[in-house]
């Protein structure tokens, strides 16, 4: 019985390797999590992850469909389109700041800027394009951010991830300082992302279902019918630091912008499909 348990040990370590071992390379971490969950998961389409908890819960999905039909987050869309046409003080605008196609932004984020050494997000550039024009930077978690950052994923729905996996030694200490986050514990409940989003994925939580990891980061920004409103991607992240009793770092701070290169990596492949709804 020792010996089988012992066994039992080892081979449930060696099948969390890949989600551990710092010293995995991206590619090795995006196929062993990319394998996780379609095994998991064997009734879900791999591209239908982007839906989140509703691509592995049927009761919820058919809801969810029905309130896509007439989404809460059209009117912020809207906003975020007169925002991104309102001309600056000094006669310029976001259009000056974006090279291409505005279905073709969204997929650009984010990415690692060499020259500065940090993750650009599509939020950072957005408030980077005002600031540069001698303009207020907006709040970044929720009101003019949001809904102009939903109108430009909106704009690039249903185009692929296609962020470059990382390389060189310092787009790897960012991809490996994401990757840590998302498996380290913290807070009093001494919890991870891993331990929900992985580990207990499809399992309940009080009255709600946990959603798989893969494809997370597709849909944001993201309204929520507990919030009320349309929040970013980094709303989220604080407000899930909070859920395990832990503090949460500041919308754009290191922390939360390699959590979100780490995750949009993991999600390679899969298609853009925000903004979304949620509970």
């Amino acid at each position: 019985m020792k010996i089988t348990m012992t066994a039992m040990i080892a081979a449930l370590a060696f099948m969390l390797m890949p989600f551990t071992a710092i010293q995995a390379s991206p590619e090795d971490d995006f196929k062993a999590f990319k394998g996780y969950f379609t095994k998991k998961f064997k009734d879900t389409e791999v591209d239908d992850f982007i839906n989140g908890v509703y691509s592995i819960d049927s009761p919820s999905r058919k809801q969810w469909d029905e309130i896509e039909e007439f989404p809460p987050y059209e009117l912020a869309i809207e906003t975020g389109e007169e925002l991104w046409n309102k001309p600056f003080a000094n006669g310029k605008g976001f259009k000056d700041c974006f090279s291409g196609e505005l279905s073709a932004i969204r997929g650009k984020y984010p990415y690692y800027d060499a020259k500065a050494d940090t993750i650009v997000t599509l939020e950072g550039d957005l408030n980077k394009c005002r600031t540069d024009n001698s303009e207020k930077a907006y709040k970044w978690k929720k009101g003019k951010i949001a809904a102009l950052s939903a109108y430009v994923a909106y704009a690039g729905r249903d185009n692929p991830i296609a962020i470059k996996m990382p390389s060189s030694e310092k787009e790897l200490a960012w991809y490996n300082k994401g990757k840590t986050f998302f498996y380290a514990k913290r807070g009093q409940l001494n919890m991870a992302c891993a331990d929900c989003h992985i580990y207990n994925s499809g399992n309940l939580i009080r009255s709600e279902k946990l959603s798989p990891a893969l494809g997370h980061p597709t849909h944001f920004p993201v309204y929520r019918s507990k919030w009320g409103e349309l929040g970013t991607l980094h709303r989220r992240y604080g407000g899930c630091n909070k859920n395990v009793r832990a503090k949460p770092f500041k919308a754009q701070s290191d922390e939360y912008k390699a959590l979100e290169y780490f995750q949009v990596i993991m999600s390679s492949g899969l298609k853009w499909n925000g903004p979304g709804s949620r509970k």
